[in-house]
């Protein structure tokens, strides 16, 4: 049986708080994909988020906040962290910063670390946030290594009755997790492309954006396997095998591409912003017992396409 499935209306936006305050679980909608979402001060709500995904408890969550004050109860802020919250929030950026002291959070939701990754969403969870009166902890809603979900329905196949409630807008219109950042200093650091580009990022501080440093696991989706469907994943095709599925984007002039099992073009124009919207649905279409090789064309290494290569090399991995 899957999580009861509501509207986004004022009645479901009530029994959602009403859930999250009693420690439940609920599938929520933001920009970037849905989430699952439980109050980031309980020990045994948060608890009950890495036990429905299967998720390893190494990996950290992302903390959710509907204010700056709020914020910076959980957080310490130094002057470019400000800066880079004051221009995206909200919006698909989350920040890696040091814990406040006497930070509420709970240790769960930090993996056991020194930093907290906080993010303010937009949409129906910014406004639960605000009512609940304190951050959600909320990784996407999927079961850990799969895909992520940009719908309500994709929540339901993933997670179940694993679930108490989930809320349906619609699908998510971002369609990529956000882009996390870690602030040191004067330098910023990317320890995950997502749905707002690093060039944006530079322009508006003044400021080249890093790899991260690699050490170790210090936010979500930095798993080597992960958003990965049931069948086997090739890149960059130059041509179509026999019984390959293709994931295309833009111009179909693909070498046996006519013959491919089916097709799913990400943007038939071009546009990286419609592909990113579309990413995760075509993964979830493909995402069946009986298709067990999937094609995928290039993707242009530029905007949006930095962080869509980066879904699709974490699919493809070995796992």
């Amino acid at each position: 049986m899957a999580g009861r499935i509501l509207d986004s209306s004022e009645d479901s936006m009530v029994k959602a708080v009403a859930c999250l305050a009693e420690g439940g679980l609920v599938g929520l909608p933001t920009e970037t994909v849905y989430g699952l979402a439980a109050d980031a001060t309980s020990g045994r709500a948060v608890a009950r988020i890495y036990e429905a995904k299967g998720r390893p408890s190494f990996n950290p969550l992302i903390a959710h906040v509907s204010s700056m004050e709020m914020a910076q109860r959980f957080a310490r802020f130094e002057p470019l962290a400000l800066a880079l919250a004051e221009r995206f929030w909200p919006g698909p950026l989350t920040l890696v910063l040091p814990l406040a002291e006497g930070s509420p959070v709970h240790p769960l939701v930090t993996a056991g670390l020194a930093t907290l990754a906080l993010r303010m969403p937009r949409g129906p969870m910014a406004e639960i946030v605000d009512r609940l009166g304190r951050p959600l902890a909320a990784p996407s809603a999927n079961r850990s290594g799969k895909v992520s979900p940009t719908t309500a329905a994709h929540v339901a196949r993933s997670l179940g009755n694993r679930v108490d409630l989930i809320l349906d807008a619609g699908p998510a219109k971002v369609g990529l997790e956000s882009t996390i950042l870690k602030p040191q200093g004067e330098t910023l650091y990317l320890l995950r492309p997502g749905g707002l580009t690093v060039e944006a990022i530079s322009e508006a501080v003044g400021l080249p954006v890093m790899p991260g440093q690699g050490e170790g696991i210090e936010a979500p989706g930095q798993m080597q396997s992960h958003y990965a469907p049931a069948g086997s994943v090739r890149l960059n095709a130059a041509h179509v095998e026999p019984d390959e599925h293709l994931i295309a984007f833009g111009s179909t002039d693909i070498a046996g591409a006519a013959g491919a099992a089916s097709l799913f073009n990400l943007s038939p124009g071009g546009d990286l912003a419609e592909a990113a919207g579309n990413l995760f649905a075509a993964l979830t279409a493909l995402d069946r017992a009986d298709i067990t090789r999937i094609a995928v064309a290039p993707i242009p290494e530029r905007g949006l396409g930095i962080a869509i290569n980066d879904r699709l090399r974490r699919a493809a991995a070995p796992r």
